[in-house]
């Protein structure tokens, strides 16, 4: 069967146009079949050549100049005025929120153009042989999904209706290795009250089953039953915040029923307790409200003191166990929950492997005036996918997600939220990679094999009813490998949110 991608693309377009005005002028379907192959068997949305840079001439929100020479090319050092010629290469939302991305005085390097990388060989091996097996209901679960990638991009027809719920099932599963643990730094910027508050700690998410290199134990960890993954950390500082903990295990049954909750639980320093999360449905990673843990303004919710309180720590239990999403958004979401559909294909600039270090290898360095830029890095143009996704329940808090992902890897390049009516955007996220493949010394797996991971070292977000608040996260020294047994031990075991106190 042969698909036109100019119809398809047109359709799409259309379809935005004609919807709630959320469409992105660089979908179109003009500018869109320049840069593609005029046809496709079910392949649209494989990356082009190797190598094959756009051409951008002229300025991006103004006349083209014919002799402007192009300012994308592998290897290429770009200012901030370079920037006005990229708004076809960014997402929309990203380019109207561009003073808090990029600032005065960065140097971008655009990097490879299209670059393929490798998973690791058990995660290809896991994917051909069980290609074909996964497949959905018609709720949008998962069924018969045991290791690798579920649904091949150049099998996935990108009119079908189901199209974009399987990308977000690719997203669920692509490649991460066991799964990142390291530390991390939250720099939270509140919005015209308070000041920026700073917090660091540990972290992971681990996968329990669906692992690649886990073949010979049937793709899951021994005696891990009915569990997808399990995730937590623990705050060192400020002091207020010192030794909040979490852990939350995502059951296997989600994949079957999106609202079952995740079994979630947060050490209380302040009544030395471990309490069930009052948040008890979370789409992707839980985070403690740990602004409630501070007392020293920045938007912190103020907690009941002792006069008059019943119990003067129960307030402080219910509004630290909640869950905040400012830290770890966009690495983990239920796509079953949602109702899905493409918004199209694009060429983009995205982060997706980045050179620079920062916490905790450098603590010190330099995100612009806003605090959220990351211009001054390595950007690579990437394929992207874009899709969209309602929630079918509502009072979440957001009602659509929208995702890009790149077509090679599956990795999310962008993350944003919005709220009916009108779809109005809540925030948006640039999501930072770095390929372990490229890091001298990056621990191998067990066998000796290259994890070849893609690490999610960085997350920039930026609230936009706010107007120059968001957060910003670093973990620079993850790790995907393994776990050491008794390591992955203590992270199961229930007695790990008491430990460290």
């Amino acid at each position: 069967m042969t698909v036109t991608l100019e119809r398809i693309l047109t359709v799409v377009a259309l379809a935005l146009i004609a919807s709630s005005g959320t469409s992105d002028p660089a979908l179109a379907s003009d500018e869109a079949a320049e840069r593609s192959p005029p046809t496709a068997t079910f392949d649209a949305t494989l990356p082009p050549p190797e190598h094959r840079c756009p051409t951008l001439a002229g300025r991006a929100d103004g006349p083209a100049q014919d002799a402007s020479p192009p300012v994308v090319r592998e290897g290429a050092a770009l200012a901030y005025s370079d920037v006005l010629h990229l708004a076809a290469l960014l997402p929309q939302e990203v380019w109207r929120n561009r003073d808090a991305f990029f600032h005065e005085g960065m140097r971008m390097e655009i990097g490879p153009c299209h670059r393929r990388y490798a998973p690791a060989e058990g995660y290809r091996v896991a994917t051909e042989r069980h290609a074909g097996e996964a497949r959905l209901d018609a709720e949008g679960n998962l069924l018969d999904y045991r290791a690798g990638l579920p649904f091949p991009p150049e099998a996935i027809d990108p009119a079908a209706d189901d199209a974009a719920l399987r990308w977000a099932w690719n997203y669920v599963h692509r490649y991460r290795g066991a799964g990142p643990r390291g530390s991390f730094r939250i720099v939270d910027f509140p919005s015209r009250v308070g000041g920026v508050l700073t917090y660091t700690g540990s972290w992971f998410q681990i996968a329990l089953a669906h692992r690649a290199d886990l073949a010979s134990t049937q793709y899951r960890v021994r005696d891990a039953t009915d569990v997808s993954w399990i995730a937590g950390g623990r705050f060192a500082a400020p002091g207020d915040a010192r030794h909040l903990a979490w852990r939350q295990l995502r059951p296997e049954s989600t994949t079957r029923d999106a609202t079952r909750p995740d079994e979630t639980f947060v050490y209380v320093p302040e009544m030395r307790k471990v309490r069930r999360a009052a948040t008890g449905w979370v789409d992707g990673l839980f985070t403690p409200r740990y602004r409630a843990a501070a007392r020293g303004g920045g938007g912190g919710i103020a907690l009941p003191g002792a006069g008059g309180a019943v119990s003067p720590s129960g307030g402080a239990s219910a509004a630290v166990t909640e869950h905040l999403p400012r830290g770890f958004t966009g690495l983990a979401i239920r796509p079953n929950a949602y109702a899905w559909r493409m918004l199209g294909v694009r060429e983009v600039l995205a982060p997706i492997n980045v050179v620079r270090v920062g916490y905790p290898q450098r603590p010190i360095r330099n995100y612009g005036p806003s605090g959220l830029s990351v211009g001054s890095d390595r950007w690579e143009v990437r394929q992207a996918v874009v899709i969209q996704g309602a929630l079918r329940e509502r009072g979440r808090g957001y009602d659509t997600l929208t995702l890009y992902l790149d077509s090679q890897t599956q990795q999310p390049l962008y993350f944003m939220k919005s709220r009916r009516p009108g779809n109005r955007l809540l925030e948006v996220g640039v999501l930072l990679h770095r390929y372990s493949g490229d890091v001298p010394g990056y621990p191998p797996f067990p066998d000796g094999s290259g994890a070849n991971v893609f690490d999610p070292v960085a997350a920039i977000f930026v609230d936009t009813p706010e107007g120059g608040s968001g957060w910003r996260r670093e973990s620079y020294d993850l790790d995907s490998t393994p776990p050491r047994p008794h390591e992955l031990e203590r992270m199961m075991s229930p007695s790990y949110l008491e430990r460290g106190r």
